[in-house]
């Protein structure tokens, strides 16, 4: 007799007798049926629970890993920020402590990165933008991203390509990304001066990519599970490799989302890894200019002669942000709430608007909106500089009247080379707010 739960068949219960040509009658048949449904449920039961306390302990693990991960660049900036303020301004010194920040700071942006991308694949919240893809220069724009992490650790990384040129369809930036975290992994899982090589072949219908390195290699059990969320080879306490276990589940997630498939292979603890990625080829096609390329554009060659309102009500975003663009040659004025902002935009007649989302009284979607009603200010620059990234409120923003949405922290070139755009568009006879925009959008 079957032992189902929820569909599944858990087992079976045998009943036998003891004398040959004997049947069951109804009423044993209807005990053996509740015995085998109460059995069911007690293995059902069972298999949840141990489902359960094996989550419940890697949700454990990853909150400590979370802590440990977190603190580890706050220590140093910490030390730095102490430096600077004893600091006799030795340019020594004042350099070290610069470098010491913008590194940690680099750092905490790619543990809130992983677990925002995590977030996103999970709520189907990503949309891919696919395109002709050339395999070249995505394998170079991934190897861009990655070299400082190996050059740090002494690896030597070979890359091997085919003479022809081959194309893929996908997403430019998320295939990028998925070949970067392959090879962050690889030089994370290496002991110093380690190899790694990356490739690229066309295999039928796909391009397949192979990472391979000479590190620590995956024990044979972890192989099934290495592309879970949280998972790590590495459980010590000092968890010298770093990281929170995330990179490998967004490299799965995101082919998948291509309708490709990844493969982690390993012969074993100290015999190296090897990952392949299949994703689906495409035909030659001219690569349509993404928003992710635009920057190249975007280098002020002169200082910006720009008035620029900024708003944000936190006080040290603001005045940083504002501090960036002065030294590119802008007018700035901050204000640190909404209300302050509508008042004044009359006065100001500002060339752009850098707009927190999150403000107190009167948010900015609302300011924004309030804006944009305003004859004189149709044309205005607006820029969402916000902590919200979800597709949700890039599309509000769009329909508030933002121009371009950008995720909190601020990458300074970014910023500042859209404001070269609008800086561009501005002949030397135009009237004070009649520039050339390009089409309303948002970028992340």
């Amino acid at each position: 007799m079957p032992l189902l739960a929820r569909g599944r068949i858990l087992g079976v219960l045998a009943l036998a007798l003891r004398s040959p040509g004997r049947e069951f009658d109804a009423d044993a048949l209807a005990m053996a049926s509740d015995l085998a449904g109460r059995a069911a449920t007690a293995l059902d039961n069972a298999l949840l629970y141990g489902k359960i306390q094996e989550e419940d302990r890697r949700k454990d693990e990853f909150l400590a890993m979370l802590a440990h991960e977190l603190r580890n660049p706050l220590a140093p900036i910490s030390n730095a920020i102490h430096v600077l303020q004893m600091s006799d301004q030795a340019p020594a010194k004042l350099n070290w402590a610069t470098e010491v920040i913008g590194r940690q700071l680099k750092q905490l942006v790619r543990l809130v990165d992983d677990l925002l991308d995590v977030s996103r694949v999970t709520r189907g919240k990503i949309e891919l933008k696919i395109e002709s893809v050339d395999v070249g220069d995505v394998v170079v724009a991934a190897v861009e991203t990655s070299r400082p992490y190996v050059d740090a650790l002494d690896h030597t990384l070979t890359v091997l390509l085919p003479p022809e040129r081959l194309w893929l369809k996908g997403d430019f930036a998320r295939v990028a990304q998925v070949l970067a975290n392959l090879i962050n992994n690889a030089a994370k899982y290496t002991d110093r001066g380690g190899r790694i090589s990356v490739t690229a072949t066309r295999e039928g219908t796909e391009i397949v990519f192979r990472v391979r390195d000479t590190g620590v290699g995956i024990p044979k059990e972890l192989l099934s599970s290495i592309f879970e969320p949280f998972t790590q080879i590495d459980r010590t306490l000092d968890r010298s490799r770093g990281g929170l276990g995330l990179g490998l589940t967004l490299v799965r997630r995101l082919v998948e989302m291509h309708g490709g498939r990844v493969l982690a292979q390993s012969e074993g603890p100290g015999l190296g890894s090897e990952f392949t990625v299949a994703l689906p080829a495409a035909s030659p096609a001219r690569v349509a200019e993404g928003e992710a390329r635009d920057s190249a554009r975007f280098s002020p060659v002169v200082p910006l002669d720009l008035r620029v309102l900024v708003v944000d009500d936190n006080q040290d975003v603001a005045e940083s942000t504002a501090v960036l663009l002065r030294m590119s040659g802008c007018d700035v004025h901050v204000v640190y709430d909404g209300d302050e902002a509508l008042r004044a935009m009359p006065r100001l007649r500002p060339d752009a608007v850098l707009l927190d989302i999150g403000l107190p009284k009167v948010n900015g979607y609302q300011v924004a909106e309030r804006i944009r009603a305003e004859p004189e200010h149709r044309r205005t620059l607006i820029v969402a500089i916000s902590g919200y990234g979800q597709e949700e409120h890039r599309l509000q923003s769009q329909q508030s009247g933002f121009d371009y949405h950008i995720v909190k922290p601020i990458d300074p070139p970014v910023l500042t080379g859209l404001l070269a755009s609008l800086w561009s568009h501005r002949g030397p006879s135009a009237p004070e707010n009649v520039v050339s925009f390009p089409q309303r959008k948002t970028a992340e």
